[in-house]
């Protein structure tokens, strides 16, 4: 990227938030600070009303705003591959809410640019089989739940168990949201529990704000999420696997812990982190006979439980 480019760049992302720091400058472009103040001085050379802060950062004068900016034909085909994960991936209110983002988009592209969007609509495409809000009469649970977390108003929830199906209502003050494994999951403060708990949110049958406001003293998303991870008890798994067989394992083995592989003669040594051996025996048996447990012992014994169980609700050869 050319400076002039770089500095429009800059510009933008200082409009994009209220503080932005130097350090968020160099880290997106991959420039040292030195260039990053050489490049913030340049924009106030060119008339740029820009206020600093010593160990906060920088930010745009109220009121000042940088006229239109053209979107390149990269940049208008990833907000419309963004738009088909948002529709399959999310709740109702987001994938409207981001169609009618798009349109916006669309209406400042050139003509040629338009056209490039309208053929390409038909050539992408997310099949995603479980759709997590698909039985859920909750359009705007997603939405419900951010509004509730930055204007730190307690949401009330009716929540459905996962093995019981029981329905319990709830008050909740939630850090968050995320994406994991095919589901969309809220971190927040039960104040029936009087603890943190994990929501997921297709399992809300419904969500309405409340007028209470909660303090701000929970910790963000990403802190609580990497520290839950690093108390979590985790046991090292290695498995030896046929190189043949790996190829198939080569997406769902990061949802079961994968941490890195060795490639010998005529098989791949993979080793794992997991917190729940039963969880990843069930997971190896899809492949076991294709595999060989190098350790833990009592992943070994898991696989001959669950195989003697399946071996005796079979019965014997011939049996009806």
């Amino acid at each position: 990227m050319n400076r002039i480019d770089r500095l429009t760049a800059i510009l933008i992302q200082l409009q994009s938030r209220r503080v932005v720091r130097a350090q968020d400058i160099a880290d997106r472009f991959e420039i040292s600070l030195r260039t990053v103040y050489r490049d913030i001085r340049a924009l106030e050379e060119a008339g740029v009303p820009l206020l600093s802060e010593a160990g906060v950062g920088y930010s745009i004068m109220d009121g000042y705003r940088l006229p239109p900016v053209m979107f390149t034909r990269d940049e208008a085909t990833a907000f419309l591959t963004a738009e088909k994960l948002v529709e399959k991936l999310t709740d109702t209110s987001t994938s409207t809410s981001y169609k009618s983002a798009l349109y916006k988009v669309k209406a400042v592209l050139q003509n040629s640019e338009r056209d490039l969007l309208e053929r390409a609509d038909n050539h992408i495409e997310v099949l995603h089989r479980r759709r997590s809000f698909g039985s859920s009469q909750v359009v705007d649970t997603l939405q419900t739940l951010l509004k509730s977390t930055t204007e730190r108003r307690v949401a009330h929830i009716r929540y459905r168990a996962m093995h019981s199906g029981e329905i319990t209502e709830r008050d909740i003050e939630p850090l968050g949201i995320f994406y994991n494994r095919g589901y969309w999951y809220s971190i927040a403060f039960c104040r029936l529990r009087n603890d943190y708990r994990d929501f997921r949110t297709d399992r809300i049958t419904d969500i309405t704000l409340t007028k209470q406001q909660f303090e701000d003293h929970h910790p963000d998303l990403k802190t609580y999420l990497e520290q839950r991870y690093q108390e979590r008890d985790l046991q090292t798994i290695v498995i030896r696997v046929d190189k043949d067989t790996t190829k198939y394992l080569s997406e769902s083995k990061y949802y079961n812990g994968f941490v890195s592989e060795i490639n010998k003669e005529d098989h791949i040594e993979m080793t794992f982190l997991y917190d729940w051996i039963g969880g990843f025996t069930r997971w190896y048996l899809t492949f076991a006979d294709h595999a060989e447990i190098v350790k833990p012992i009592e992943l070994r014994d898991h696989i001959r439980s669950i195989v003697s169980n399946i071996t005796a609700r079979l019965g014997a050869p011939g049996d009806k």
